[in-house]
């Protein structure tokens, strides 16, 4: 018999509620972070916000909500550009799909919503990339729906409070602290009380060493009164990591062009982010073999020569890339309009590529070329 997950203990109670309420809001009106997307109540400014922070450090998010914003100003602006101009805008910052889906919901606001982000929760999930917790943080901040977010920060806060143990990513787990998240709500001034829940996570209330001592509401604090804040919550197993190697052409004709290409088939399996890349493939010990023939079957090409670069390391979520380029002198480039792209190797750099293609085309550009 499969055993149920227990209930949440409830803490703060409804006793406490209104002091737990009064202690963390007063603490956020005064040490909340300056951020730029807390000065607006602007829809659009505080969703970019929320999709660009998705598995990104606020330091790493700050230059590029400024840069985007001044390309993109609008929901109509972003959802009038191509996507090229998009992903180049998003370079380096990673999760390409977070663009990709940006611009789609863009141009779904456009066309079925008349450029503003929905207000009923419903439709916002319909949105490309729109999940639960962006949908409650963007409604909840721009227009005071009543939502509670939910995310890493906040769980483990909830979880510190109730001295909750086990993985609290586990689908009912997730659901209870949906609902103890909503009864700690404060309706009135919900995109406060999230943003100030979430500040509270990210600063103080933080995954290793919490310092319980700044915390507006450590007495409220289960976790801490057991001794438990710094086990608490559980670590999540991490999935073992892969080790992949990539060898990559970077194709040279003799003025210094190259050649970027956007596979329908994949053979690297999304490991440049689905943007323009060098031909590559996943290959085993013998990498210039393995490239040969994959330039041979996709793009017709007859490698007389393959000059192996320095390898470079490279990270993708749980797998660790051995990019392996190799330089390829052709006498022409191949050339199709619809999946490739002839530009000289210096401006590789500033196509919209991923981190991946760059350091590859910096490795050509110094040109070491090792023995085969």
């Amino acid at each position: 018999m499969r055993k149920k997950s227990p209930s949440l203990i409830a803490l703060p109670s409804a006793a406490q509620l209104p002091a737990f309420r009064r202690r963390l809001l007063a603490w956020f009106h005064v040490r909340k972070r300056a951020l730029p997307w807390r000065a607006t109540r602007d829809a659009y400014r505080i969703w970019l916000s929320e999709i660009m922070l998705q598995q990104t450090r606020v330091a790493a998010v700050m230059p590029y909500y400024q840069r985007f914003l001044g390309l993109f100003p609008t929901v109509r602006a972003l959802a009038r550009a191509p996507e090229n101009e998009v992903l180049e805008a998003w370079a380096g910052l990673g999760y390409y799909s977070r663009a990709r889906n940006l611009r789609s919901a863009a141009r779904e606001i456009v066309r079925s919503h008349a450029g503003r982000f929905p207000r009923s929760l419903e439709a916002a999930l319909d949105l490309p990339g729109v999940g639960r917790y962006t949908a409650a943080a963007v409604l909840s901040i721009a227009y005071g729906s009543p939502l509670a977010v939910l995310d890493g920060n906040v769980a483990r806060v909830l979880a510190r409070l109730g001295a909750i143990r086990g993985d609290l990513r586990r689908p009912a787990r997730w659901r209870q602290l949906e609902t103890e998240a909503q009864r700690l709500l404060t309706p009135r001034t919900a995109g406060a009380w999230n943003q100030a829940m979430m500040e509270l996570g990210a600063t103080v209330c933080t995954p290793r060493t919490p310092t319980c001592r700044e915390c507006p509401v450590e007495r409220f604090c289960r976790a801490r009164a057991m001794g438990l804040q710094d086990t608490l919550p559980a670590r999540r197993e991490k999935r073992a990591p892969e080790d992949v190697r990539l060898a990559a052409a970077v194709l040279l004709d003799a003025q210094r062009r190259t050649v970027l290409v956007k596979p329908e088939n994949d053979p690297t399996d999304g490991l440049f982010s689905r943007m323009w890349q060098f031909p590559a493939v996943r290959s085993g010990k013998d990498a210039a073999s393995a490239l040969r023939q994959h330039l041979r079957e996709a793009h017709g090409i007859e490698a007389a020569r393959c000059l192996a670069l320095p390898p470079a390391r490279h990270a993708v979520t749980y797998r660790r890339v051995t990019l392996l380029p190799f330089l390829v002198p052709v006498d022409s480039l191949p050339a199709d309009r619809h999946a490739a792209t002839i530009l000289p190797l210096e401006e590789v750099e500033r196509w919209p590529t991923s981190s991946a293609t760059r350091k590859i085309a910096r490795a050509a550009m110094r040109g070491r070329v090792a023995r085969v």
